[in-house]
């Protein structure tokens, strides 16, 4: 992988880990170990944000998230978001989110919140992985009820990286900011009955109760399923950085697996399901079951 996004990469560590504390360009530049001005110009090139842009960003959707979880003043978290006055931060906020901090507490609607995303691991999707280390990946049986999926369609995507060409990746930071009934945006396969004409297989979105009546945000859509059951597959916890083995690792165990085994088979009018990967807790998917009906 190249020096370069290694160096972008590493600033993009340091800011998640010190955004509560003053940045400098120095200090960028020593973790980047290249000058003030190539580490300016880098971290623009592949980032498309100068750093005090991509830094604002940052600790704006981190306060909002704040605003939106905890019982805490403006002025607290105007002040621990760095700006030096609490009508500057609600300036800054109403330009990011088209609402200023009050209306949002009030109403706690789906604003775009900035995800920052990590560069190398663009490059890394790109790389051949060598599966030949076996990895455990755990399989249980679990039971979603009935609920509604507020959902971003796109065009033609059956898969996340086609899907961020046609939506945007962006999307995810406002699925952030939405309640969830799984605590989780999610990702869908759908089958071909939630599928419009013209729009994608995969999609995004969030679960909500089945009589939500909520706010749909504009250019989203909803669709209502059943209680279903589902397996769970997980794979082991992973470094960011091997993320696309881990996720190789349990789409090869789901493509072995035999539900007959245990009683069941294949549900496929019920979505397959993606969770964010995080290396914490390894990669998941759902896939839906029914249980085999016996003669």
């Amino acid at each position: 992988m190249k020096e370069q996004i290694l160096a972008v990469q590493r600033m993009q560590d340091y800011i998640s880990e010190n955004l509560e504390s003053e940045i400098t360009l120095a200090d960028l530049s020593r973790v980047s170990l290249f000058s003030p001005w190539h580490s300016h110009r880098l971290f623009r090139q592949y980032t498309g944000l100068a750093p005090a842009e991509y830094i604002r960003r940052f600790r704006l959707s981190k306060s909002a998230m704040r605003l939106k979880n905890e019982s805490c003043h403006i002025i607290d978290v105007a002040y621990d978001s760095g700006f030096s006055s609490v009508d500057g931060y609600q300036r800054a906020f109403l330009r990011e989110f088209g609402c200023n901090p009050g209306e949002y507490v009030k109403t706690k609607s789906a604003i775009p919140l900035f995800i920052p995303y990590g560069v190398k691991f663009r490059e890394l999707r790109k790389e051949n992985f060598d599966m030949e280390n076996v990895q455990s990946v755990f399989v249980q049986l679990i039971r979603k009820p009935e609920r509604k999926v507020i959902i971003k369609r796109g065009v033609s995507a059956e898969d996340y990286f086609d899907y961020c060409s046609e939506v945007g990746c962006d999307i995810w930071g406002t699925l952030v900011s939405m309640d969830s009934l799984c605590g989780e945006p999610v990702c869908l396969w759908l089958p071909e009955k939630y599928k419009k004409p013209g729009t994608s297989t995969y999609v995004q979105g969030v679960e909500a109760k089945p009589d939500y009546d909520g706010e749909i945000p504009e250019g989203f859509d909803e669709i209502t399923l059943p209680a279903a059951e589902y397996l769970m597959f997980q794979g082991e916890p992973f470094l960011e950085e091997n993320y696309c083995e881990a996720i190789n690792a349990v789409q090869r165990a789901i493509e072995k697996y035999d539900p007959s085994l245990i009683g069941y088979r294949w549900d496929d009018e019920n979505p397959r399901i993606q969770l964010e990967p995080l290396g914490e807790r390894g990669y998941i998917e759902l896939l839906a079951v029914r249980p085999v009906e016996k003669n």
